[in-house]
């Protein structure tokens, strides 16, 4: 579950995301605009913050400049312009993705699922300590992301490098759902052009790779995959 704080002026906007975040058991805070949102962060922590651009009072930009003056939180971007001067602008400022209106809910914790995941796991690798390899252990499945080793059994495997990255952004975001557009962009980059069928076809073989283990990478119909632990 994340705290998520929802910034829009717009209430039928702010109320159809609370709802559907909240179904899926996440708690949305609701703010109608830039200040408001930055006198919420600093009363309380949040996982993410969800920030519309065009606000009265005070503008998203302005916004997230206040919030990250005093705390480091995630921030996804709105905007209904979709301009490529917003984008630029919100990446210089450090946010950490950004989605066109009108946009699904599913969309938007789609890319959350991702900004939460990749921040947990960058502030668990500043955890280690000196020498300390980023490693996973599934069963007799075990991969040292910090080495690029993948075992099962005591096999070591010998995977592609787009393989290996793919399997270590699926062991990160174990336990969530990621669509194949999510894979394409975190695992291939945002200039990738191509298919969907990139992804597919790179399962399959990462599968094959895995033996009995392909157990945990579950397909979810619609959707994508997903990572089971």
């Amino acid at each position: 579950m994340y705290q998520i704080l929802f910034v829009d002026d717009e209430t039928a906007i702010r109320e159809g995301f609370a709802e559907y975040a909240g179904f899926l058991g996440h708690e949305v805070t609701q703010a109608r605009d830039g200040m408001e949102a930055v006198a919420l962060c600093r009363q309380r922590d949040f996982d993410v913050v969800v920030l519309d651009i065009m606000m009265p009072r005070m503008d998203g930009f302005t916004a997230c400049k206040e919030i990250r003056r005093e705390k480091d939180i995630p921030v996804l971007m709105l905007s209904a312009r979709g301009e490529e001067y917003d984008k630029l602008h919100g990446f210089d400022l450090g946010i950490d993705d950004y989605v066109t209106k009108p946009f699904s809910p599913k969309e938007v914790i789609a890319r959350l699922n991702v900004i939460v995941q990749r921040r947990r796991a960058a502030k668990n690798a500043a955890a280690r300590g000196p020498g300390e390899n980023e490693i996973y252990r599934f069963g007799g499945l075990v991969a040292d992301v910090t080495a690029r080793i993948v075992e099962t059994d005591g096999t070591r495997l010998e995977l592609t490098p787009k393989e290996y990255d793919l399997l270590f952004f699926l062991m990160r975001s174990r336990n969530i759902a990621l669509s194949r557009e999510t894979l394409l962009r975190e695992v291939w980059g945002y200039d990738f052009f191509g298919e969907d069928s990139t992804v597919n076809t790179h399962i399959k073989v990462l599968r094959q790779h895995l033996g009995e283990y392909e157990r945990h990478i579950v397909t979810i119909r619609g959707v994508g995959y997903r990572f089971d632990a």
